[in-house]
């Protein structure tokens, strides 16, 4: 009884959705057996998807069996159940909404030009189902909130810290994908990945953590350094990530579609960071709030020293281009990385990385 009222309205209706619909999946799959189709009034299926539309929706909860729904169900718990209250209610529908559709909307695009392209029945009857794409979303969104929150698995003999969770996902669906043929789960899992991380980076408006005002609703964004596209991968292979990462900024600039941050809005969204890193936010397996204090402390630590040395550099910066010193347009070029990197889209590079 306590689990039920511990879990947040729109946790429940997706929890309840996702095992309403799969069942009903699978009763009406095994009825149509013998044709070895799927429920196309359930699942996705770009050749049938104009006739059925609500299959947009309907398809993320129609799991394939019993160890997928499993995952699923988990996932909604814990993840809906923190991000509903981290977020309200209101706003984590809209990025359910939002993650469900856009990347089912896009998948059968790709399938449909696929099939244009190859002229193979098989691209035209696939059956794109199943919850990935809200997984990799879900990913995405705890890297925002929790990146440096550790999940120790088999009594501490795996630990992982929430940061490298997307990268992992992607590698095991993309792997499983060229490997077993699950190409739906791969395309699924990166346009979750890519859909989520465009939204919380550019256009969800953030609360300000910092302030003790109730009337400031933040600004639209995130453009901490914490967040940017090539803070997902290994430490490795950030770098050429970054520089592809900041031209397909540029470009997207120069066309409009996106609009450049400023350095008042990098150091704000740094500042919210940090403020989230210091237990402005509810535990990860705790909705209730209570978290263990060495593990709250060390995430503290991390955050805060990435916003020192933020900050740091911030001052030398201010430092050098003040009017009085005469090489002031030389220190202006080569001071103030976390203006110019925060400020092109890319990833800063000076964080505490583990």
């Amino acid at each position: 009884m306590q689990l039920r009222v511990n879990i947040p309205p729109l946790t429940r209706v997706l929890l309840a959705l996702t095992l309403v619909i799969s069942l009903a999946y699978q009763v009406v799959r095994i009825e149509l057996w013998a044709t070895k189709r799927s429920p196309n009034f359930l699942a996705l299926i770009p050749q049938w998807s104009l006739f059925y539309p609500w299959v947009y929706f309907t398809a993320t909860f129609a799991e394939q069996n019993i160890f997928t729904l499993i995952i699923a169900g988990l996932t909604i718990f814990f993840g809906g159940r923190y991000m509903e209250r981290a977020w309200g209610s209101r706003e984590f529908g809209k990025f359910v909404l939002l993650v469900i559709l856009v990347p089912n909307f896009a998948a059968a695009l790709l399938y449909v030009l696929w099939f244009a392209m190859t002229k193979e029945d098989e691209q035209a009857w696939a059956t794109i189902q199943g919850s990935v794409a809200l997984e990799g979303a879900f990913l995405v969104a705890f890297k925002q909130l929790v990146p440096e929150h550790t999940v120790t698995i088999l009594k501490g003999f795996i630990r992982i810290r929430v940061k490298h969770f997307p990268a992992i996902f992607l590698a095991a669906n993309t792997i499983s994908g060229v490997v077993l043929g699950t190409d739906t789960a791969l395309v699924l899992a990166w346009l979750g990945f890519m859909t989520s991380w465009t939204y919380l980076r550019f256009y969800k408006k953030q609360s300000d953590l910092t302030s003790a005002s109730t009337g400031n609703n933040g600004i639209r964004g995130d453009a901490s350094e914490t967040f940017a596209f090539a803070s997902f991968w290994p430490d490795a292979v950030q770098p050429p990530i970054a520089v592809i990462a900041s031209s397909v900024y540029h470009a997207l600039v120069v066309l409009k579609i996106c609009t450049p941050f400023s350095a008042e809005e990098v150091e704000w969204g740094n500042q919210q960071a940090m403020a989230r890193g210091e237990g402005g936010l509810p535990s990860l397996l705790n909705a209730d709030g209570r978290r263990g204090g060495a593990g709250k402390r060390e995430e503290a630590e991390r955050r805060r020293a990435l916003a020192l040395r933020a900050l740091d550099q911030k001052l030398y910066a201010t430092t050098a281009n003040r009017p009085t010193a005469p090489q002031t347009a030389t220190a202006s070029h080569t001071a103030d990385p976390v203006t110019s990197e925060g400020a092109d889209g890319g990833v800063e590079m000076t964080g505490d990385s583990h």
